[in-house]
């Protein structure tokens, strides 16, 4: 018996069924992940605003990343940069992707500061600003599920994931394993702290590489909604 012909197929048999037996493992998680949660719905569309570009921009049938930068735009330069090299040119060029931020008339000329700071030779199309009066701006912020408020000057840190159907994005239940294992009350989680980078690396990049998982398989005709929206969670709060 030629022990080196055998080898050789043996090597040869593993190498090529070794690949596929990765890929039936990783068949079933790509296909039964659990979709990214409607936390809210009826997110107010971008109606009383104007844009820094000729097009009208819109909410609605798009993948959005909202954020409300406030009366001193450059002061959240800090905030605009994370949001920019982590999400934004990860993500921008996926279909119908687009990051909106939200301003007050008036800010205009520290909007196109804050442009050529963030804007380190990228391509900023899918970026787009918009401003409105201080009453439109909370009206908006006001139909998004949120713990927190917008400060005086009209700011948050933090910026919201609304889908195609102006349905809010996030978790229902944002506890980490070791705080499920110690049973710890469940917390949502419904907007993302730009300054805090670890957070947007790992929590938000993870929710919007699902959300597009989502669309993608839509698109394809085979999804299977498992979705939990909002109702639910307060349906289990009734029954607990």
């Amino acid at each position: 018996m030629d022990y080196k012909k055998v080898a050789r197929y043996v090597v040869l048999g593993i190498l090529f069924f070794l690949p596929v037996t990765f890929l039936l493992f990783l068949y079933p998680a790509t296909h039964n992940y659990t979709p990214l949660d409607i936390v809210n719905e009826s997110v107010m569309d971008l109606n009383g605003f104007t844009s820094d570009s000729n097009e009208e921009i819109v909410l609605n049938d798009h993948i959005t990343v909202l954020g409300f930068l406030g009366n001193h735009p450059l002061e959240k330069s800090i905030a605009a940069s994370n949001l920019k090299e982590l999400v934004y040119d990860k993500f921008k060029g996926f279909k119908r992707f687009q990051v909106v931020i939200v301003v007050p008339k008036g800010t205009e000329a520290e909007v196109e500061s804050l442009k050529k700071e963030i804007n380190s030779y990228e391509d900023l199309r899918f970026w787009h600003f918009v401003f409105g009066e201080p009453e439109t701006i909370q009206k908006l912020f006001k139909s998004l599920k949120s713990n927190l408020m917008l400060n005086t000057n009209l700011a948050t840190d933090n910026v919201f994931i609304i889908d195609n159907d102006l349905n809010q994005r996030g978790r229902l239940d944002a506890r980490e394993d070791n705080e499920i294992t110690k049973e710890k009350p469940v917390y949502g989680l419904y907007s993302y702290n730009c300054i805090e980078v670890a957070e947007i690396k790992n929590k938000m990049s993870e929710d919007m590489r699902i959300l597009f998982t989502e669309y993608r398989q839509k698109r394809k005709g085979d999804f299977d909604s498992t979705t939990r929206r909002a109702n639910d969670l307060k349906e289990d709060d009734k029954e607990n």
